[in-house]
């Protein structure tokens, strides 16, 4: 049995608190408003990371921290509170462990800037083209210079129930840019838990991991290929063709190869196994809406 801490323990958080559970592993989730109903899953302690006096007592016995907060906001001065304050007050806090913990660092894929819709993997240039981005980056670099045994997983676009932009945009028949396509990575947030269950036990049971691990589905696919897909399950209109303008500024395709060869098998390996339970719910919610009038 480890003793696992999750700083910043969210909806995904949550989700892998409930596998390391039954597993038989214990897990503290640090979050500034734990749910009233405490998951018997996860032993929540209240705090802000950004505040080292509210975490003085955080105990310092643990085996594996997965730092995986997330930003309030898109704004730079959210992403520098996440990725540089709270970072560092945490491993200042552990720098006085007799033991340190190994450390998961969640990461992105916004790291990486390539545009041309060319394929990326864990050894691609990392030369991300949005200050968000370029913050991430800079914490990843900034963690392996005090832990280098960390294991960074970058996660590309996370989608899932409550997390229904795409799904949400594609009803409502938006421009698209057909030729060139733009490509879409993405990864369910179960598979976002799964991953990271199955990382960490591999690493409990004594396997050595690769600094970087690429997290995304098996199938990049177009965005126009996705969002038509999704208007014909939906019945709802069509997107429209976007002109052909200036390259967008992310458009690559991840390859997710390193992560596959050790042996994880994605619950939701493509875009139309993780969207069709979804678009099942919204098209039996409205049947039932419009029953009820």
């Amino acid at each position: 049995m480890a003793n696992i801490l999750i700083a910043g323990c969210g909806d995904i958080g949550i989700r892998l608190a409930g596998l390391l559970h039954r597993k038989n592993h214990q897990v503290t989730g640090i979050r500034r408003h734990p749910p009233e109903n405490l998951n018997e899953t996860v032993n929540f302690y209240q705090a802000d990371l950004t505040e080292t006096s509210s975490f003085a007592a955080l105990p310092l016995n643990f085996d594996e921290v997965v730092f995986m907060p997330t930003p309030g906001q898109r704004s730079l001065a959210s992403y520098q509170a996440v990725y540089d304050t709270a970072l560092e007050n945490l491993l200042k806090h552990f720098e006085k462990a007799e033991h340190p913990p190994h450390w998961f660092f969640i990461s992105s894929t916004s790291v990486y800037g390539q545009s041309n819709g060319e394929w990326i993997d864990e050894d691609s240039v990392t030369e991300a083209n949005t200050p968000s981005g370029q913050i991430i980056r800079r914490a990843e670099l900034r963690l392996l210079t005090v832990l280098p045994d960390t294991t960074i997983v970058r996660f590309s676009g996370i989608y899932g129930p409550g997390r229904e932009y795409l799904l949400n945009s594609a009803r409502t028949a938006p421009e698209i840019m057909r030729d060139p396509p733009y490509y879409t990575n993405r990864i369910h947030q179960d598979d976002c838990a799964g991953v990271l269950d199955f990382l960490i036990g591999l690493r409990l049971k004594g396997e050595k991991l690769a600094t970087y691990y690429l997290a995304s589905d098996d199938d990049p696919a177009p965005q126009w290929e996705v969002v038509s897909w999704m208007t014909e399950q939906m019945g709802c209109l069509p997107p429209a063709v976007k002109p052909p303008s200036t390259p967008p500024d992310l458009n690559k395709r991840c390859d997710n190869k390193r992560l596959k060869a050790l042996g994880y098998q994605f619950i939701y390996p493509d875009y139309r196994n993780g969207y069709l339970p979804m678009i099942q719910k919204i098209v039996t919610d409205q049947i039932s809406s419009a029953a009820a009038k």
